[in-house]
C-alpha cells in the first residue's frame, strides 16, 4: 500500500542553526590573502608590465603599506588562480617580497574576465599603441559575443532597446570614436618588430596602419629595406607602400628606392656638427649658449638686411 504522505525535505543542518544575516554574509565577496605562485597571469594579458621606475615606486608602497586595492582573480581549473586585475600590483608584492596579496575571487566567464581586465587598465594614464590596440580587440570581441553576435561583424548590434552596436558602446565607454578605435585595432595585423617600432616612436600611428595592410612577408621585407636605407616610412610612403602591395607589385626592391627617398623634412633640415661650431665659440659656451648666440647673431642679420633694403 504507497503511503498518501507528502515527502518532507530537510532543510541543511547548517542552515537549521544559522541567521538570514549569517546567509546573506556568506554570499558577500570576500577579499583573501592569495599565495603569490597560486596566482597566474590572464591569458594573451595586452598590457606589458615593465621593471620600471614607476614600479620600482609602487614595490616600495607595497613594501612600507601592503596592497591597498585588492586584485581580482577567478578560480583556475588547472589549479591556482587566474588574474583579471592586479597583475602590476601582483609583480610588485613580488619585488617587495611579498608571500600573498589581498584578492577578491570570482566565477567570471571568459568574456566578463576579458571586459573587466581591459577595463581596469585603460584608466592608465599612458598606454602604450600596441596595448591600446590589442585592448580594444579583445574587449569589442567579448561584447560581441555576449550579444550573441558573431565576432567577425564589425558592426554588430547589442540586444538593447537603444540598438547599439558594440563598437559605439566601446567608442562611448573609451572616449573615442569608432573609427580610431578600428584603426588601433588594425594596428594588431603589424608584426611584433613593427608594433615595436610603433611602441618606439620610430614609427607614427598614422603611417603603421598604412603598413598594417601588407601582408606579413612584406613586412618582414620592409624591416630589411628600412636597415639598409636608415630610414622610416612617412605617411605618403607608407600609403604608396600598401597601394603597390594591393596592386600585387610591391618587391623588396620598390621598397629600397621608396626607403631611400629624401624625405622634405630632410630637405628643410640643416645640420651643424658641434666640431665645426665649437671653431667659433669659447670652450665654457654650452651648447644652449650657442643656439642662444647664433639665434642672435641671425636676427642681427636679418634685421641689417632689412634696412639696407629699405634703402
Amino acid at each position: 500500500m504507497k503511503s498518501s504522505a507528502k515527502k518532507v525535505e530537510l532543510a541543511p543542518y547548517d542552515d537549521l542553526f544559522s541567521t538570514e544575516e549569517s546567509r546573506q554574509d556568506a554570499k558577500l565577496e570576500k577579499v583573501r590573502e592569495i599565495p603569490l605562485s597560486e596566482l597566474h597571469p590572464f591569458k594573451n594579458h595586452p598590457f606589458k608590465v615593465k621593471d620600471d621606475e614607476a614600479m620600482m615606486e609602487t614595490a616600495d608602497s607595497v613594501r612600507q603599506y601592503g596592497v591597498l586595492v585588492p586584485a581580482i582573480a577567478r578560480p583556475d581549473p588547472e589549479g591556482g588562480y587566474e588574474l583579471v586585475a592586479g597583475h602590476r600590483r601582483h609583480r610588485a608584492s613580488e619585488l617587495a617580497e611579498k608571500e600573498t596579496m589581498p584578492v577578491i575571487v570570482r566565477d567570471l566567464d571568459d568574456d566578463a574576465a576579458t571586459i573587466i581586465m581591459v577595463d581596469s587598465n585603460l584608466q592608465r594614464e599612458s598606454l602604450l599603441p600596441s596595448e591600446r590596440a590589442f585592448a580594444y580587440k579583445m574587449k569589442l570581441e567579448a561584447m560581441k559575443r555576449q550579444a550573441g553576435r558573431p565576432t567577425k561583424e564589425n558592426g554588430s548590434q547589442l540586444g538593447n532597446d537603444f540598438g547599439k552596436k558594440s563598437s559605439e558602446l566601446l567608442a562611448e565607454q573609451v572616449g573615442q570614436s569608432k573609427n580610431q578605435i578600428f584603426r588601433y585595432i588594425r594596428l594588431t595585423e603589424l608584426i611584433p618588430e613593427l608594433l615595436d617600432m610603433v611602441d618606439e616612436k620610430k614609427i607614427a600611428v598614422n603611417p603603421a596602419y598604412e603598413l598594417s595592410f601588407l601582408k606579413k612577408e612584406e613586412q618582414r621585407d620592409l624591416l630589411d629595406a628600412m636597415d639598409s636605407e636608415q630610414a622610416t616610412p612617412s605617411l605618403s610612403q607608407a600609403q604608396r607602400l600598401k597601394k603597390y602591395s594591393q596592386e600585387g607589385h610591391l618587391t623588396l626592391d620598390m621598397m629600397r628606392v621608396i626607403m631611400g627617398e629624401e624625405k622634405k623634412s630632410d630637405l628643410d633640415k640643416v645640420t651643424l656638427s658641434a666640431d665645426i661650431l665649437r671653431k667659433y665659440f669659447p670652450k665654457s659656451y654650452t651648447p644652449q649658449r650657442m643656439q642662444e648666440t647664433i639665434i642672435k647673431l641671425l636676427e642681427g642679420w636679418q634685421k641689417k638686411r632689412q634696412r639696407d633694403q629699405e634703402r
